[in-house]
C-alpha cells in the first residue's frame, strides 16, 4: 500500500444522449453545479460536462459525456449499477416532492445498512439514488441554485457496482487501494474508503446469474478514485502493475491527471489526482460558462464550437 490510501471518489463519468436535457436535469433538478464545459479530450466533437458543488470538490463531481442520439444502454455486471448523492437525514421528504413536482418517477423507499435511499433514474434511465446520512465533509454549497443548503445533495455517498463474483473486485479494492470492508446484507457487500469526507462507499453487488451490461447512453463509463499528487498517483501506477493490472500511461486531463485500469469484473476504474482543480483557467464566479479547451485544441477552436451542439443556458445571458 502506497503512504495513503484513496480518500474516496474523486469523480464519476457517465453517458447522456442530449446536452441540454442533461444540464437541465443535473442543474436545475438536482441542484448541481455546472462547473466547467469542455470536450471529450479523446473525441473533441463531443462536449465533457463537469458538475458538482460551488467549486467543483473532489468527491461532489458527476461528468458526462453527451453524445447525440446514443441509443441507450442496459444494465448488467462489470459496470456500475448505480451512483449514489448523501443527502441530509431530513430531506428525503424533500426530494421526494421535487421529483414528483419534476415528474421524476421514484421507488418506494427503502433501508440499507440502516440508511434510507430514494431510487429513481435521470433522463437517460441512469440509476441515482439519494442515500441520508450526516456528513463531515467542507464542500461548498452552490446558493445560486434552486435548493437551499438543508436540502441540497452533499457530493457523493458512493456508487454500487454489479458484479458476478465480488472476491477478485474486493481484493483490488482492500489490498490495493485500502478500502475496508464494513457490511454486508444478503448479496450486497460494502466497502469504505479512508477518509472521513464524501464519496466513502463501494457497494459490491453480487449477481452470478445476471448477463454483461450493454453500453450506452444512461451507463456509468467510468469512476474514479481520489489521490493527492502526481507523486501518490505514481506510487498506485507502479503497485498496480506490479499486482499484474494493466494500468494506463498517465494522462493529462487538464483539472487533474489520470490513470486507469479494469478491476476483474470488467469496471473501469480510474486514479485521479485533486490538484490542480477546476478553478485552474475560470474564476470562481465564472465556471461553467465557457467553452474551456486544453492547449493542444485551441487552434481547433472555431471547428470543435462549429460541431457540438449550442447550449440553451447561453440563451438566457
Amino acid at each position: 500500500m502506497t503512504k495513503r490510501p484513496v480518500q474516496g471518489l474523486h469523480h464519476i463519468t457517465a453517458v447522456a444522449s442530449d446536452a441540454n436535457q442533461n444540464i437541465d436535469f443535473y442543474q436545475t433538478v438536482l441542484g448541481q453545479r455546472l462547473v466547467k464545459r469542455t470536450v471529450n479530450f479523446d473525441d473533441p466533437k463531443t462536449y465533457h460536462l463537469y458538475y458538482g458543488d460551488k467549486v467543483g470538490s473532489p468527491g461532489t463531481i458527476m461528468t458526462f459525456f453527451p453524445w447525440q442520439h446514443m441509443r441507450r444502454g442496459s444494465r448488467g455486471v462489470g459496470e456500475t449499477g448505480a451512483t449514489g448523492y448523501l443527502i441530509p437525514p431530513d430531506a428525503v421528504d424533500y426530494w421526494q416532492d421535487r421529483l414528483t413536482k419534476h415528474n421524476i418517477e421514484t421507488t418506494p423507499t427503502q433501508s440499507r445498512f440502516g440508511e434510507t435511499v430514494l431510487a429513481f433514474a435521470d433522463p437517460n434511465g441512469l440509476p441515482l439514488e439519494l442515500i441520508t446520512d450526516r456528513d463531515n465533509s467542507d464542500i461548498v454549497h452552490w446558493d445560486a441554485g434552486e435548493i437551499a443548503s438543508e436540502h441540497a445533495i452533499r457530493g457523493f455517498h458512493g456508487v454500487t457496482l454489479w458484479v458476478k463474483d465480488a472476491a477478485p473486485t474486493a481484493h483490488v479494492l482492500t489490498q490495493h487501494l485500502g478500502f475496508t470492508r464494513v457490511g454486508q446484507e444478503k448479496n450486497r457487500i460494502r466497502l469504505r474508503g479512508a477518509s472521513t469526507a464524501v464519496g466513502l462507499y463501494i457497494d459490491l453487488l453480487e449477481l452470478p446469474t445476471v448477463s454483461k451490461g450493454r453500453f450506452g447512453a444512461g451507463s456509468v463509463h467510468h469512476i474514479a478514485f481520489r489521490t493527492v499528487d502526481d507523486d501518490e498517483q505514481a506510487e498506485y501506477l507502479d503497485r498496480l502493475r506490479l499486482a499484474g493490472l494493466q494500468v494506463t500511461p498517465v494522462q493529462d486531463r487538464q483539472y487533474f491527471h489520470s490513470i486507469y485500469f479494469r478491476e476483474p469484473n470488467g469496471v473501469l476504474f480510474e486514479i485521479a489526482t485533486d490538484a490542480p482543480g477546476f478553478l485552474y483557467d475560470e474564476h470562481i464566479d465564472t465556471l461553467g460558462q465557457q467553452l474551456k479547451l486544453p492547449t493542444w485544441l485551441e487552434p481547433h477552436r472555431q471547428e470543435i464550437e462549429r460541431i457540438v451542439p449550442p447550449l440553451e443556458i447561453d440563451k438566457t445571458k
